[in-house]
């Protein structure tokens, strides 16, 4: 299904509330990919500059994501006068390089999920992917029971709520536990550049689980997550709400109501419109109907080996 619980607790290579803050900024002295013993490729990008890999650090399943963080307008200066260029190619006007730029400015982001589940492999493993039409009576009938059956952990949003992990990277909050939420960076965005500036809305209340809960008792909760949260970004970072786009995923990566803040420059993952939908138009739909996200039918992809596919192909639905 989605990315479910994994899409943050792949950011930890801890699973107990008091160990999951490192020393931010400090090299390791324990490197986990030191003894890393790669098995398989399982997905890699030339597009995206980023590589899946699977395999075993001291006899535990792992996998390890390299990928190369973008260039900073900051750092171009450095970058280009101390860095050495081997020449590839000349031709009248045009030449190419090999440019190999000081360690501290080709720096790769590294993230290690270990001990790694079965369903990890499988969420970075390369899949087909199918998009299905989901009726709210499908979604009674076919995808709630399937959420329900499944172990889908969001203990990790707990601790943030409950400040027992990253507390420190909390920007805003709203303690109300009805209409309030906590603000956050994304662990997609490095914070050293606005173009993919990235930020998460998780809200204290537990019993909204997605899009499908939402009906016009929610319009306050997402009116502030939509004033407050775009008034804060504009004040820390500058940035206005004409340049972001605020939104919602169905199917979510996790089953606790949350909307991304992300630039609208950024290409995101997930902000195609088969799966991502604006908080502005969900507060419209909301206004006009109570109803609409209990009834109206909502399309969003499946992996080929997503459980929740084959419940909608056994339901003759594909």
């Amino acid at each position: 299904m989605a990315e479910s619980e994994n899409g943050r607790a792949a950011k930890r290579t801890k699973t107990d509330a008091d160990n999951e803050r490192g020393d931010v900024g400090e090299l390791s002295s324990d490197s986990p990919v030191s003894d890393f013993e790669i098995t398989r490729v399982l997905r890699e990008s030339a597009r995206e500059k980023n590589i899946f890999i699977h395999g075993k650090v001291k006899d535990q399943d792992a996998v390890v994501i390299l990928e190369k963080t973008p260039i900073r307008q900051d750092m171009l200066s450095e970058l280009l006068k101390s860095s050495q260029l081997k020449l590839e190619m000349k031709n009248d006007v045009y030449s190419t390089y090999q440019l190999q730029a000081p360690a501290h400015l080709n720096e790769i982001k590294t993230t290690v999920v270990c001990p790694a589940t079965e369903k990890h492999v499988k969420k970075y493993l390369h899949q087909e992917v199918f998009l299905v039409e989901e009726s709210g009576e499908d979604y009674r009938n076919l995808t709630l029971p399937y959420i329900s059956s499944q172990s889908f952990s969001v203990q990790w949003v707990h601790n943030i709520l409950e400040k027992k992990a990253e507390a420190d990277r909390i920007v805003f909050e709203d303690p109300d536990p009805d209409t309030g939420f906590v603000l956050l960076p994304d662990f997609k965005w490095d914070q050293k550049q606005l173009q993919d500036l990235y930020l998460i809305a998780i809200v204290h209340r537990r019993d909204v689980k997605s899009l499908r809960d939402l009906t016009s008792e929610h319009l306050p909760l997402l009116t502030n997550i939509r004033s407050k949260g775009e008034d804060t970004i504009q004040r820390k970072y500058g940035v206005p709400p004409s340049k972001l786009r605020v939104y919602l995923h169905y199917q979510p990566s996790y089953y606790h109501l949350h909307v991304h803040f992300t630039s609208l420059e950024y290409n995101a993952p997930g902000c195609g419109v088969e799966r991502a939908h604006l908080l502005s138009d969900v507060i419209q739909n909301l206004q006009a109907d109570s109803s609409y996200y209990h009834n109206r039918s909502l399309a969003f992809p499946l992996r080929a080996d997503d459980g929740l596919l084959l419940r909608f192909k056994e339901a003759g639905k594909l």
